[in-house]
């Protein structure tokens, strides 16, 4: 089971409903330089229409000659202070942002599901921590649904790791803005149901060593091999 299932039926006891958890302005400045210095130049935002607790936006860098790929990351999420555990205090993991890379011929515009659910992810994981009291961190598993379908017909995926974000030289994403927040930043990282059972059997580690190196790259491929088939 993932985090999905397991909180889906919890509602946050801690805020109010009329609470909104928005960056500041210079915090905002500070984390669109980020996102320009790291993730390339981008002329647009999808922005969210209803903003009942954070402004939850996505920002599509588009792909280029050097980078030839999408990088979809979140904006907003971070605003909120996640319910981390004392045990992990030290660590600074309550604000974080996601990150998923999409093929350059991938149609992001489209509303059909088989090009929609990756963006649909990245908005539902965005919201989970504030609508369930939780918090989401390296390791950490969801579920897409409870009767363990597919997300699309496209693909054979039906639930999302969250690994450290990097870029394609596996270097770290953090965030230290001048407010003192420190952001983290996480992979979207697809799984098939094989493997998160092998995963929840077994432990992350134990996963990820039956990968080779080109399936951990950054960029989804919805025809990469399941390593826990048969």
């Amino acid at each position: 089971m993932g985090l999905f299932d397991l909180f889906k039926s919890k509602r946050a006891v801690r805020r109010q409903a009329d609470d909104m958890y928005l960056y500041s302005e210079i915090e905002s400045n500070e984390y669109e330089c980020f996102i320009k210095e790291n993730f390339g130049e981008y002329n647009r935002v999808i922005h969210e229409i209803v903003s009942p607790d954070i402004h939850l936006d996505i920002i599509p860098v588009p792909p280029t000659e050097e980078d030839p790929y999408y990088k979809l990351i979140t904006m907003g999420m971070g605003a909120f202070s996640m319910n981390v555990p004392e045990d992990f205090k030290e660590y600074e993991l309550e604000h974080a942002e996601l990150v998923l890379y999409l093929p350059k011929y991938w149609n992001i515009e489209s509303a059909e599901e088989k090009y929609y659910w990756p963006i649909r992810y990245l908005k539902i994981l965005g919201r989970l921590p504030i609508e369930n009291d939780t918090w989401l961190g390296f390791g950490h598993t969801v579920h897409g649904n409870a009767e363990k379908e597919p997300f699309a017909e496209n693909t054979a995926f039906n639930s999302i790791l969250l690994l450290n974000a990097c870029n394609l030289l596996y270097e770290n994403l953090d965030l230290r803005l001048s407010s003192g927040k420190k952001i983290n930043f996480y992979q979207l990282f697809p799984l098939y149901q094989e493997e998160l059972e092998y995963k929840m059997e077994h432990s992350l580690d134990e996963l990820l060593d039956l990968f080779s190196e080109d399936d951990l790259l950054p960029v989804l491929n919805i025809r990469r091999r399941n390593y826990c088939k048969e």
